[in-house]
């Protein structure tokens, strides 16, 4: 069976790219599955299930995996807001209001640093949010999932088990 990729999915499709995840078309051009046994419809049929499921695994994956760097890297932004806000860079704080305490009365030197302090968390846990904000969900999985159950449900067809063994409606 040859894979390919569906053009969706190909790099640089405006939606983050990423590699070419694996694809099965769902409904074939030839007609050569007229003339096939049962046994060998049903073989093809779970073969190309089984893909189905690996290929929509793998776009999950893809998906996730590039979701998580984002979140990563906006979760960072809530380090440094936490780093500074319980640490404050204690030795250099402490010298800034010392310094300021040359000009002011002490408690006012040592009230400005602490704002300069909340200010600077403050910053950083909002470039944090705003960085957090862009995480998205993973939208092409949850299309190609529901397009994939869309098309699975109106090809069903009527096995013998659903046939057989049903009684008229009197």
């Amino acid at each position: 069976m040859r894979r390919v990729s569906s053009p969706k999915n190909l790099p640089g499709d405006g939606a983050g790219g990423g590699p070419a995840v694996p694809y099965l078309p769902l409904s074939s051009d030839d007609a050569t599955a007229q003339d096939a046994s049962i046994g060998s419809l049903v073989k093809d049929a779970a073969q190309h299930v089984s893909t189905l499921v690996r290929a929509e695994v793998e776009l999950i994956k893809s998906e996730a995996v590039g979701e998580a760097k984002k979140a990563f890297k906006g979760s960072l932004f809530f380090i440094v807001a936490g780093v500074v806000a319980l640490y404050s860079s204690f030795f250099f704080f402490f010298f800034l209001g010392e310094l300021l305490s040359e000009w002011l009365p002490r408690w006012a030197s040592f009230g400005i640093v602490f704002l300069l302090m909340l200010v600077t968390a403050g910053l950083a846990a909002f470039a944090g949010y705003r960085k957090w904000k862009r995480v998205r969900k993973p939208q092409r999985s949850i299309d190609s999932l529901k397009d994939t159950a869309d098309v699975l449900r109106h090809r069903r067809v009527p096995t013998t088990e659903d046939t057989v063994g049903s009684t008229p409606a009197r």
